[in-house]
């Protein structure tokens, strides 16, 4: 292996830098990405809300004992 060092990629601090550089943009980029937001419906009035109404099953009185 002539020619080659130890060192693969270059110095150690330059090594360093990149990879602080690489998660800075990876940061900023999930950043942007959370503050983008959804997207807007293309209607502008609210679709109707369906209500559901729960079963009422009526209570025997109080003093009652199955």
């Amino acid at each position: 292996m002539l020619g080659r060092t130890s060192a693969r990629y270059g110095r150690p601090t330059e090594r360093y830098a990149r990879g602080l550089t690489a998660a800075v943009v990876t940061v900023v980029a999930l950043i942007t990405a959370a503050n983008a937001g959804p997207a807007r419906a293309a209607q502008e009035e609210p679709a109707p809300q369906v209500t559901r109404h729960a079963q009422h099953h009526p209570q025997p009185p109080s003093g009652h004992l199955r």
